[in-house]
């Protein structure tokens, strides 16, 4: 009988054009710059510093309302504002590890400051890397306006900074433990929350037909289902009369589950008659408002949330795997405190198995890592434990190993599997689209997902979105784009995580460089085999350890800035059996093994 292993080798790089690129986040700050893809990596901010330091603004991820980020060739620009104050950054890629950084300041207000400085801050533990402002090494601030700023005031700052440092290209050693697998990955999943009906199914349609997505997410617009409280829903909905966007919705389940994915339903919008109070008692925060649900109403609740899942069922034909309100811990758009979250769980989760529906609670569908605290309640008390089919969180923010080990141990001991809901790094990323398509944009992405794949194990990673939203595509209108619907880096790389085996085992690997991280797969009943790494550095080989290659063939696949998964001939074995594959500077490689 014919055996075949496939051994996927993701290691994420740019190949690099020029002899350096500056890596400038959307919202301004630098964070260092690649000499032969190797980062030397330093932080640059823009700071507004109150008088006798009153207080300290500084620029910086989801700190200022809606920065705009472009990029034409070796140019990026910025603008952003901070407390009333306007910046402009252009940032200019000039020759190998040399950049200039303009600033053009103007001021819409008068304030009493310190002054606004540029802050340029060097990592400490790396003392070999060398970064020069002008003539000036190291950490320091440079004065944009000393003082007081009066309204209308401008003022202009232009340097050029040096950036110098060894290039490591020693070997990485991935040693993988093909003999202990872990827990199950159904593979790449993805959101289908439906916002922009004149983009969206040009995306759904592309996504879905030439990845394998596995897993899938989608909106109940309870808001739209079931406005008024004394209608009856799902009496109307058995004779046909479904509002539109509700019948998109489910529509979109069904799609998905004929295609064999388990579905989650989240909720957003509440309708008004289950707010507590109105909806104008309710502050706007960054847009969001938080809403809570209405204590005297809860069966009320209970009932329209399950009708919508049994019209799922009985017309749609489909019954989803988990509910869950979207993002409660933070309110977007209904807030719970952890003992309400956990009260949730039982309430809903036993109303639900009392009208015959097998779908349970998501415990968490968290914001972030961070907010991890707000599963312990429910995670403490046994009576919600039949109701939660999986712990689950968005990868946004905070996802430190420590943080990851955290959500993993918790699906452990509960013995549930670990759903990152929503995948990616950037959740204030629409408001400066170009930024979808930056090779930096895509190597923090697969960097985060190989991480979270080693760490945590999830059964999947469900992408935020496979729609026009945040979208892997570019064109055709997404985000104003033109020209036809084509993918971008982003695209290439989830492309190649999805083409992981499916059923495969989470696999123990580890790497001997910092640079390198990786993550490991196998289903072994059908002798597949999946290493993912992420190569952050210059260019090197990487000797694989511990997989079996005994009269094996191989195709290795590559994918950075020039090139979308594309087949290459870099590799051979060695006489011990082990596999030698290059990486080219900062490269995305898939290899494929076939075992004879």
């Amino acid at each position: 009988m014919k055996k075949i292993i496939y051994f996927l080798l993701v290691l994420f790089s740019f190949t690099i054009n020029t002899s350096a690129q500056t890596e400038v986040m959307a919202w301004g700050n630098i964070t260092g710059i690649r000499i032969n893809g190797q980062l030397i990596d330093f932080e640059s901010s823009v700071v507004v510093i109150g008088k006798d330091k009153s207080f300290v603004h500084a620029t910086g991820k989801e700190r200022q309302a809606r920065p705009q980020y472009f990029r034409d060739g070796d140019t990026q620009t910025v603008i952003t504002e901070i407390d009333g104050i306007r910046f402009t950054q252009v940032v200019t890629d000039l020759s190998k590890g040399k950049a200039r950084v303009e600033i053009n300041l103007q001021s819409d207000t008068t304030l009493n400051l310190d002054g606004v400085y540029l802050h340029i801050q060097q990592p400490l533990n790396k003392k070999e890397q060398t970064i020069r402002v002008g003539s000036k090494e190291g950490t320091q601030d440079i004065t944009i306006v000393k003082g007081k700023v009066k309204k209308g005031q401008k003022a202009h700052l232009s340097i050029e900074i040096t950036a110098t440092g060894p290039i490591d290209t020693e070997t990485a050693i991935l040693s993988i433990s093909s003999r202990n697998p872990g827990r199950e990955f159904l593979g790449l999943g993805g959101n289908f929350r439906l916002q922009n009906p004149s983009v969206d199914p040009q995306v759904i349609d592309y996504s879905l037909e030439n990845l394998r997505v596995a897993y899938g997410r989608v909106e109940m617009p309870w808001r739209s289902w079931h406005p008024e409280e004394n209608g009856n829903p799902l009496e109307d909905a058995l004779t046909g009369k479904i509002d539109e966007r509700v019948r998109d919705a489910m529509e979109m389940a069904r799609r998905l589950k004929r295609l064999g994915m388990p579905v989650i339903v989240s909720a957003w919008f509440p309708p008004v008659w289950a707010i507590d109070g109105k909806p104008e008692d309710y502050p706007r925060r960054g847009g969001v408002q938080a809403f809570r649900l209405d204590a005297k109403k809860i069966e009320r609740i209970y009932k329209s949330l399950t009708d919508y899942l049994l019209v799922l069922k009985k017309i749609y034909g489909v019954e989803a795997i988990s509910f869950s309100f979207n993002e409660s811990d933070i309110g977007i758009d209904i807030v719970h405190t952890a003992e309400e979250h956990a009260k949730f769980i039982k309430g809903l989760g036993s109303y639900m198995a009392s009208k015959g529906l097998s779908t349970k609670m998501l415990l968490g569908d968290n914001s972030d890592a961070t907010t991890y605290d707000f599963i312990l309640p429910a995670m403490r008390d046994p009576e919600t434990h039949p109701y939660i089919s999986g712990v689950s969180f968005h990868s946004w923010r905070g996802c430190d190993d420590a943080t990851l080990e955290k959500w993993a141990a918790a699906s452990r001991e509960l013995n549930v599997p670990l759903i990152i809901g929503e995948g990616s790094t950037d959740a204030a990323a629409w408001r400066y689209p170009q930024i979808f398509k930056e090779a930096t944009f895509a190597l923090y992405e697969i960097n985060l997902y190989t991480r979270i794949s080693a760490i945590c194990q999830p059964q999947s990673i469900l992408q935020w979105q496979l729609t026009s939203d945040y979208s892997i595509l570019w064109g055709a209108g997404v985000y104003g784009s033109e020209g036809e619907l084509r993918p971008t880096q982003r695209y290439w790389n989830l492309k190649q995580l999805a083409s992981t085996p499916e059923q495969a085992f989470a696999l123990p690997v580890s790497s001997s460089k910092e640079e390198v991280n990786s993550a490991a797969f196998a289903n072994i009943a059908r002798g597949e085999y999946v290493v993912h790494a992420v190569n952050n550095g210059s260019a090197r080989s990487a000797i694989i350890k511990g997989l079996p290659t005994e009269n094996a063939t191989v195709k290795v696949y590559v994918t950075n800035q020039e090139q979308g998964m594309e087949e290459t001939s870099t590799y051979h074995f060695l006489p011990n059996g082990n596999l030698e594959v290059q990486l080219p500077a900062v490269s995305f490689v898939s290899v494929f093994v076939n075992q004879l």
